[in-house]
């Protein structure tokens, strides 16, 4: 599972929220909050950032991991 995804289920279940809640009170579709929990690869940076902003963070560019380091 990528960083952002992993990141931001565990920051959904930590605030108690189911994916429902959470695709209500960030104003995203609960199709995206799923995809984006899953690892799609093809999702909006722009409602990538919405939800990370949840949780005061956004996505910013940073290194390329080695595949074989991204999957551990």
């Amino acid at each position: 599972m990528n960083k952002i995804a992993d990141f931001v289920k565990k920051s959904r279940r930590a605030a108690g929220l189911t994916q429902e809640e959470f695709a209500v009170r960030s104003g995203l579709g609960l199709r995206f909050v799923r995809e984006l929990e899953q690892g799609k690869e093809s999702v909006r940076m722009d409602k990538v950032n919405t939800a990370l902003a949840m949780f005061g963070m956004e996505a910013v560019p940073g290194r390329m991991e080695k595949r074989e380091e991204a999957d551990k």
